[in-house]
């Protein structure tokens, strides 16, 4: 057992419960909220928030991990509001997300920069997981990067290894935003390897992109979970042929090496909920309580399974 860190205090992880490891509050960018949108109603969204946790709290989970970080447009006393109001346990993140660039004050600080000086991101990490994010009090109970597309730019290095260092140094997880099409999971795991991270204790988010069984078992025997966690975004995979290759995937042994969610959000700045409800139907946090555990079930998947998805791995994450 471990300590967890939560928005409303320490938990057990013995008391994580069905953990969803891949969910957003909300997903915005701040900067373009506070300058363009004239129709935002803070108490709306939280209240809105508060209805849409809830009803997953109904349909039977206990815990989500909130991977938003800087990139994503994380604001926590927002966050906080929502957790004072739900029974859903919101454990969240540091680090940064990019897919090319780091925010230019990074552009001169750092080594062999402008300001020579060790990585900054490296203390704003352990910064969050040790004192609290921005004098909220709350802190960060895991770590999130990204690599897409593009590779491995210099700013997504940069904010890759930070990420490293600043598990091997506190021993708080990782979850990666990868892109299983370039196979970039792989080159996440030999950077964070690189500096020290145990490659246990990261999820390689969005493997459930991909149908490449051998791709996706390279992964998980190198020692990381994979995040079978886009479930309604049909845009990428459609559900069919995600549940196959879990399917495939236990049957050759791996249930103790993937996490489940939707990567859905209470409220995301890219669609309208028109637009969303539209597009991608079945992108909500019901999706895989209500549709996908039930097909599971019914191509063979044991309840033992379920539960080590559901519940045993994301306890594994901080254990």
């Amino acid at each position: 057992m471990a300590e967890v860190q939560t928005v409303t205090g320490t938990i057990d992880s013995s008391s994580l419960g069905k953990t969803l490891v891949h969910e957003h509050v909300f997903v915005l960018s701040e900067e373009m909220r506070q300058n363009y949108d004239s129709t935002w109603d803070e108490e709306e969204k939280i209240a809105d928030a508060v209805t849409k946790l809830n009803d997953l709290k109904d349909a039977g989970i206990d815990t989500i991990f909130d991977p938003t970080v800087v990139g994503l447009g994380r604001f926590i006393p927002r966050v906080q509001k929502v957790a004072e109001q739900t029974d859903i346990t919101i454990v969240v993140a540091t680090g940064l997300y990019t897919y090319t660039d780091l925010p230019h004050r990074f552009d001169v600080r750092g080594p062999g920069l402008l300001i020579d000086e060790p990585e900054p991101l490296v203390g704003l990490f352990v910064s969050d997981i040790e004192d609290g994010i921005a004098g909220t009090g709350v802190k960060a109970a895991f770590l999130k990067c990204a690599i897409e597309a593009p590779g491995l730019t210099t700013g997504v290095e940069r904010a890759m290894r930070a990420v490293g260092q600043a598990s091997a140094q506190t021993g708080a997880p990782i979850t990666v935003h990868t892109n299983p099409h370039t196979e970039s999971g792989l080159v996440a795991q030999q950077v964070l390897k690189e500096e020290g991270a145990d490659l246990s204790k990261v999820v390689i988010g969005h493997s459930g992109d991909s149908t490449d069984l051998d791709y996706l078992m390279k992964l998980a025997d190198n020692g990381s979970f994979l995040g079978m966690d886009r479930f309604g975004l049909d845009v990428y995979l459609p559900t069919d042929k995600r549940i196959d290759t879990i399917v495939e995937l236990v049957r050759r042994g791996y249930a103790e090496k993937i996490t489940l969610a939707h990567d859905a959000s209470c409220y995301i700045d890219y669609l309208s909920q028109e637009e969303k409800t539209q597009i991608q139907p079945n992108w909500h946090f019901r999706h895989i309580s209500d549709d996908v555990i039930p097909t599971l079930l019914e191509r063979g998947i044991s309840e033992d399974d379920i539960d080590t998805m559901l519940v045993k791995n994301p306890r594994r994450y901080f254990e």
